[in-house]
């Protein structure tokens, strides 16, 4: 019996190390450039995330939807802070539809700074359809959503190569180093100079993918900021009230040992 169980054992031990071994020789390893926003004083490159909020608009925005930010996250504090007035002139260039009007009919109008980031596809079927068969994830929390977080973005708008010789890929599907599995349906998205950033950033690949994901990082978790200044003053509040704990047990002892 007890044989039977380190057989047991040594086909479990195989199959899950082994397996996890061959998985990490596959996995490359993450892209991780310098954050702003990492550690425990991090916080967001404004520049950034308005040159990021440009890579999305011009790039990203023709497939990919953001349904859970609103035009007037763009001028508020924390994010890329635009002015009111270009978040108003940005939400301008969008039409919602709305409704029923006075005699029960639909209309469109521009978009005003209270409605949701426009989707490019009217549902999920037309967006699958569309790109081959392949839908489009929502980019409002998509780092988050991510094992690896901003890194793993980051490393797949990075990671196109040329398949090794032993793989096929069929028509359509491209190969990602990063990618789980390294196949991929959508085809690189960026390249040098694809567009013309308005602050005069040199826009190459490696700048326009972090701007990017600084861009959907902060869409994420935009309270990020507060969190930390909140931590920092909660953990200045610790130390302050442990010495006045020490203090205040320190002088009762003494009292307590000179009287014994």
């Amino acid at each position: 019996m007890r044989k039977f169980f380190n057989i047991i054992f040594t086909l479990v031990f195989f199959l899950f190390f082994g397996f996890n071994s061959i998985a990490a020789e596959k996995t490359a390893q993450l892209l991780s450039p310098e954050w702003s926003f990492k550690g425990f004083f991090g916080k967001f490159d404004r520049a950034s995330l308005q040159r990021g909020y440009q890579v999305y608009t011009e790039v990203c925005a023709a497939c990919h939807s953001m349904k859970y930010l609103s035009y007037r996250n763009l001028s508020e504090p924390g994010g890329p802070e635009l002015s009111e007035s270009q978040a108003k002139a940005i939400a301008a260039n969008f039409e919602v539809i709305d409704g029923p009007n006075s005699e029960g009919e639909m209309f469109t109008r521009p978009a005003k700074l209270s409605d949701k980031f426009v989707t490019p596809y009217e549902n999920v079927e037309a967006a699958t359809a569309a790109n081959g068969g392949a839908y489009p994830p929502d980019m409002s929390v998509l780092v988050k959503a991510r094992k690896g977080g901003a890194d793993y973005v980051y490393s797949l708008l990075l990671g196109y190569e040329d398949p090794p010789a032993d793989m096929e890929l069929d028509d359509g599907v491209y190969y990602n180093k990063f990618m789980y599995g390294n196949k991929i349906k959508m085809s690189a998205p960026l390249s040098d100079g694809i567009i013309e950033y308005s602050d005069g950033t040199q826009a190459t690949t490696e700048q326009m993918a972090k701007d990017v994901v600084s861009f959907l990082m902060w869409s994420a978790e935009p309270h990020l900021e507060t969190r930390h200044k909140t931590g920092f003053r909660v953990i200045i509040y610790l130390i302050i009230l442990t010495t006045l704990v020490y203090l205040t047990m320190k002088k009762i002892w003494s009292r307590i040992e000179t009287k014994v």
